[in-house]
């Protein structure tokens, strides 16, 4: 059995945003990389070059790592591409994977981290608790959000966890997401009805995004929709309970007269978009519902399904305070909307404008109460 350490770095937030785009991984190991960088590359010298290092200490780290962990990590035959053993395989692999469930709690961690020192450093900063449906926006609009003094306390979790957050006090503004209008019967509605109520919250326009199928590389199975992920039979992992894709899940198989006990589900569930596309991708899952940046940053297969709404709720007596005003701002911004329609199957729509939740959710009516003079 081999001990975890964990460590982290504080870094001028610019140096950070350029370190950000190019390792996504919020832990790092530094195995991990020469791993994937001799996978993909399928020579040492070729990874070390990719790497910025020299063959000798590429060699010698992965020579080191072996003598450490017992097992051989790569296959060594002269005049042969070098490829990982089957050891090597399951590890990098099982890194991926546990970075990706992990990637909520590291996430918040982390958050907490930069709260603090972003007030250590600006006592007159803003800063904007938010618990989320996992987005991949939302660290966009925290680098994007921090250059004009907000600091957004991100914590990603499921979309009723998070209006529940926000009912509880234990954060200034929510996202979730629904498909456009949905149903006065449909399951989104009975997920929401009891959680939000018209003249207590708000809505704050944020964006639509395209919800579909996520699949292997060139969709091998030729998945077009539910019903034929149901009559294939393929592997299809959920999302957890509670989270705004299982609600939308439950709606879309209700449309095709299905449940989710015509699906061959794989018996894990996984918390976040990006741990579903890393199940799909190390080939244990076939397919599975998440959103189309996901799959496209993952080289996967994407079959959209849906357009759906991401909105941000806060209540209405947050709404006139300096963080909330912060953000409003901030997502008016032209230059955020350019930075957001980057992203693949987003679109910026009514960013930072009010909203009525009557009129986005159309299933809730204002009784007035008649009076008598």
């Amino acid at each position: 059995m081999h001990s975890v350490q964990l460590h982290y770095t504080l870094n001028h937030r610019d140096d950070a945003t350029s370190a950000s785009s190019k390792e996504t991984a919020l832990l790092r190991h530094p195995l991990m990389a020469l791993l994937q960088a001799v996978d993909q590359q399928g020579s040492i010298s070729a990874a070390a070059r990719q790497m910025g290092l020299s063959y000798r200490h590429v060699w010698g780290e992965l020579k080191r790592w072996e003598d450490v962990l017992g097992h051989e990590l790569i296959v060594w035959e002269k005049g042969q591409s070098a490829r990982l053993t089957d050891f090597g395989n399951k590890l990098m692999w099982a890194e991926r994977q546990t970075q990706a469930r992990l990637a909520p709690q590291l996430e918040a961690l982390r958050a907490d981290l930069e709260r603090t020192f972003a007030v250590a450093f600006d006592p007159q900063a803003h800063v904007l608790t938010l618990y989320a449906s996992h987005d991949d926006a939302l660290p966009l609009l925290r680098e994007h959000a921090a250059s004009a003094g907000l600091h957004l306390d991100t914590r990603f979790c499921g979309s009723v966890d998070a209006i529940r957050a926000l009912n509880e006090g234990r954060c200034t503004l929510a996202g979730f997401h629904t498909q456009n209008h949905p149903d006065k019967t449909s399951h989104t509605a009975k997920a929401y009805r009891d959680l939000l109520k018209p003249g207590l919250h708000k809505i704050i326009g944020f964006a639509t995004r395209t919800q579909g199928l996520i699949t292997a590389a060139g969709n091998p199975k030729k998945l077009t929709n539910l019903i034929d992920v149901a009559q294939t039979q393929a592997r299809f992992v959920q999302r957890s309970p509670g989270t705004g894709t299982r609600v939308l899940l439950d709606d879309l198989l209700a449309a095709h007269q299905l449940t989710t006990h015509d699906l061959n589900n794989w018996p894990d569930e996984e918390p976040s978009h990006t741990a579903l596309a890393e199940a799909i991708a190390s080939g244990r899952c076939d397919v599975g519902l998440g959103i189309e940046s996901t799959a496209r940053a993952r080289g996967l297969g994407f079959v959209p399904l849906v357009q759906e709404q991401y909105h941000l709720v806060c209540l209405k007596a947050a709404l006139d305070t300096p963080a909330t005003q912060a953000l409003r701002s901030v997502l008016q911004d032209v230059t955020w909307s350019q930075v957001l329609n980057t992203l693949p199957g987003y679109q910026a729509a009514d960013s930072g404008q009010v909203q009525s939740l009557s009129a986005q959710l159309p299933w809730w009516t204002f009784k007035r109460t008649k009076t008598t003079g």
